[in-house]
């Protein structure tokens, strides 16, 4: 069955072996290491795989920093003007175990160790609508990205070799 996976994933252009990687790793959860794992079972090219999990990725997480940091500014430009916001939102316990993440290791720890407690997608938004540098949070969450998507490409390579 994997030897059909692979010659089906061999005759696909490269360019739909990237979107196809790409766009898994765009899911929460899946990220860049699942992401990664996948491609390379399927038979993608370990370096395509590792990129195209890493912009997929990259590109779902830029899009909730960007969208925590809006509502950010919108929740502190209600505060400004006096408005119902003055209280802080009541934060489930899921979150309230990440702010406590975060307050301990900051945005360098949250986003290398964080993707065990919520996907990059989450944590960063979180981090940026808990003040964090929307820069700092991007290069972080980039670097971790890239980690754990050559860390499982590893893994991933070394385990088809043990099956072999």
């Amino acid at each position: 069955m994997h030897d059909a996976l692979i010659a089906f994933t061999e005759s696909l252009p490269v360019w739909l072996q990237w979107a196809g990687v790409m766009l898994i790793s765009a899911i929460p959860f899946v990220e860049s290491y699942l992401g990664t794992l996948i491609g390379i079972v399927a038979g993608v090219p370990t370096p395509l795989a590792v990129a195209a999990a890493v912009v997929g990725n990259v590109i779902s997480m830029l899009a909730f920093v960007f969208l925590g940091a809006g509502a950010r500014k919108k929740a502190l430009e209600r505060r400004a003007k006096g408005g119902d916001s003055t209280l802080e939102p009541e934060l489930s316990p899921r979150q309230q175990r990440f702010k406590r993440m975060f307050d301990r290791f900051g945005v360098p720890g949250v986003s290398l160790l964080g993707q065990w407690v919520l996907p990059s997608q989450l944590s960063s938004g979180l981090m940026v609508s808990f003040g964090a540098s929307r820069n700092a949070v991007i290069v972080w969450q980039i670097i971790s990205i890239i980690l754990w998507g050559i860390l499982f490409a590893v893994i991933g390579n070394l385990g088809l070799i043990a099956l072999r």
